[in-house]
């Protein structure tokens, strides 16, 4: 022993309780929306409503389609057990274990009850990748270097490629594709930005049903990988089961408010055009043009 911990194990990595690429991505919509916001007095009259209405929801789809793509919680789960620390120890520490499936990895969590245990503060997140451009058991073999404690490693150890659980290859292409087609739908999202903006209003709303068309489908693309058999992971009696996570629900919820905005511009187009052209701030013989 050297200090009282194994010599081989550094310490534990420094938590951070949040993503700092969604916060980063948050914080630039979130700046442009001030900015709207800032000039919102310069618009007269009662299209002021609707022109900061049309802002907030192009800004908020904007920046859910781009947030869920670098999100770690498309699947969670969590269990707290009883169970072995580090190899090579017989310490037991009680902790929860969480696992977070995003489209680029997975995040496996391990927060001591209480945090300090055995002289040392349990609080890890540790993060591998599976995307095309990294090396998800490169990633598991560093951690082995690193010697993280048991539980990570056992957990992360199911999604690599020599896993019998088979789940590796399943994931990583769903993730794939379904990153792909988030990104489609971002561009869609601002094409119809620019088409509302022009305006070509019915096409713009056509650009919203694609959109949301997109976003359908690669909700579709990650509910292949997450209805394949997976092997149970076992903590004792304690067993860490997962389920659809924030991101898969906003990413849902939004594809559907795509769907009835798209719908309702059409809608509204070949009813009543007069009432879009008010939404959209136009004159009679602007919206004619």
């Amino acid at each position: 022993l050297w200090n009282g911990s194994f010599p081989f194990y550094p310490g534990a990595n420094t938590y951070f309780p949040f993503d700092t690429t969604c916060a980063v991505i948050v914080s630039v919509f979130l700046s442009l929306l001030a900015t709207s916001i800032i000039i919102l007095p310069g618009i007269r009259g009662r299209g002021r409503l609707f022109w900061f209405l049309r802002v907030v929801l192009g800004l908020f789809v904007g920046a859910v389609v781009i947030t869920v793509q670098f999100s770690r919680d498309w699947e969670t789960g969590w269990a707290t057990a009883n169970t072995s620390y580090k190899s090579f120890s017989h310490a037991v520490v009680n902790a929860d274990i969480g696992l977070h499936i995003g489209l680029r990895g997975v995040n496996v969590t391990l927060v001591g009850n209480p945090v300090n245990q055995v002289n040392e503060t349990i609080n890890y997140n540790e993060h591998f990748a599976w995307s095309f451009s990294a090396d998800y058991d490169h990633s598991y073999a560093e951690g082995l270097e690193k010697g993280l404690p048991s539980p990570i490693l056992y957990v992360a150890e199911k999604f690599t490629m020599q896993s019998p659980c088979g789940v590796h290859r399943q994931y990583r292409i769903s993730g794939h594709y379904a990153s792909l087609t988030l990104w489609m739908a971002f561009c869609t999202w601002l094409i119809s930005i620019l088409l509302f903006s022009m305006p070509i209003l019915l096409y713009g709303g056509y650009m919203l049903l694609l959109t949301a068309a997109l976003m359908l489908f690669s909700l579709l693309f990650f509910f292949t990988a997450r209805n394949t058999p997976k092997c149970p992971i076992q903590f004792g009696p304690a067993s860490l089961k997962t389920d659809y996570g924030g991101s898969f629900w906003l990413t849902l919820a939004t594809g559907l408010l795509c769907l009835l905005l798209g719908l309702g511009v059409i809608i509204l187009n070949s009813v009543q055009p007069e009432k879009l052209q008010l939404v959209f701030n136009l004159d009679k013989g602007k919206g004619d043009e």
